[in-house]
């Protein structure tokens, strides 16, 4: 049976992750951008026009988008009854992400969302595709607390996890306890271009408001088990994170240390990364690279701007596996920030919840 193409809604449309869901949407076999909607500012405007100036991608706009006129994003009703679902990477308040989400929502719309608003809600789930996906059951308990019969709210997590927690995973099975991560973050993380931010060329800044926090904690919800109405957070590996901004356009590195409880050889370890794949690459899902992770032997690899792009941006690579002195084994990943991290792999989860029935067409 042929998948049904789906209306698709963009909540912050304009913003850095708002155009990558636009380019990275251009041509989708199930999915079509008939909406784009932004701040009132922005209301009213072609999308071409709301952008001027500030279009980001190495893409130009698609011709299906251009012309659309930009909603107001605090029109719910209107949006919600235009479209199947919204995807929504709007910069806002805290308080104000939690309530428009959940008015489109309650408005019957299932939201995939950027926003780091939801992470921690406990029926929300936080979805990497490849890792949890049984924990879209729990969105039946989040639509009994709204008083929904379709509309939800699932998140992607941040993105300083996506180029490690993948790369942890597989080697949970050998007791993971304790994890070390330094991530070397690219500005298009923060929304920002060189052009836009001149002051990170040539620099360093060791600080990244709120993201040492989410790398340690986020990792355990993602982990973590269903437990009556919610998803009840992991308690190990302990993880210690520093989250570092660096003069890279698009990519962020990790460089991770671990131990474990029963120590695998580098074998088995390389083993498991070359073999692991999940449901977006055994069902052949549109967004999922195959293979989800590459495996590099050169000693200088992976790098930001040879390897970010492996798999379309949804691939995550990794490098320098070797005994660490303090740790059992080290090594150096990397995911490209804002497709698989932002608006690409919120994607996958929309086609993750499309393919399990949460998210259909409306009649």
């Amino acid at each position: 049976m042929a998948q049904p193409r789906l209306k698709v809604g963009i909540i912050g449309a304009t913003g850095m992750v708002g155009q990558r869901f636009i380019t990275l949407l251009e041509d989708h076999p199930w999915f079509d951008v008939t909406l784009v909607a932004a701040s009132a500012g922005s209301a009213g405007k072609t999308y071409t026009e709301a952008v001027s100036g500030r279009w980001a991608m190495a893409a130009g706009i698609p011709k299906t988008v251009a012309g659309l006129v930009v909603k107001d994003a605090s029109q719910v009703d209107e949006i919600a009854r235009q479209v199947d679902f919204v995807f929504c990477a709007v910069d806002m308040p805290k308080d104000a992400i939690l309530a428009l989400e959940e008015a489109y929502a309650k408005a019957e719309t299932p939201v995939v969302s950027n926003n780091s608003a939801n992470r921690m809600t406990p029926d929300v789930p936080m979805i990497m595709p490849e890792i949890n996906p049984e924990h879209a059951s729990v969105i039946e308990a989040q639509r009994r607390r709204l008083g929904t019969k379709r509309g939800f709210i699932t998140v992607k997590p941040n993105c300083s996890i996506q180029s490690y927690v993948p790369i942890l995973h597989p080697l949970r099975e050998f007791g993971l306890k304790a994890v070390s991560v330094c991530t070397y973050q690219a500005i298009s993380g923060a929304g920002k271009t060189f052009a836009s931010w001149p002051e990170m060329v040539d620099n360093v800044i060791p600080f990244i408001k709120g993201e040492d926090e989410k790398s340690e904690i986020e990792p355990l919800k993602i982990w973590g088990e269903i437990r009556g109405n919610g998803i009840e957070l992991a308690t190990v590996p302990k993880i210690g994170a520093q989250c570092i901004r660096v003069a890279a356009s698009d990519g962020h590195l990790a460089a991770v240390s671990l131990s474990f409880d029963r120590k695998p050889s580098a074998e088995d370890i390389v083993a498991r990364w070359k073999s692991f794949e999940g449901i977006p690459q055994k069902k052949q899902f549109p967004s999922a690279p195959q293979p989800f992770i590459h495996v590099f032997d050169q000693p200088d690899r992976p790098q930001t701007r040879l390897d970010r792009d492996l798999g379309k941006g949804m691939a995550i690579s990794v490098g320098r596996l070797r005994p660490d002195a303090l740790f059992d084994w080290k090594f150096v990943a990397l995911s490209h920030n804002t497709v698989r991290g932002a608006a690409g792999g919120a994607i996958l989860t929309a086609e993750l919840l499309v393919s399990e029935g949460y998210i259909t067409p409306k009649k």
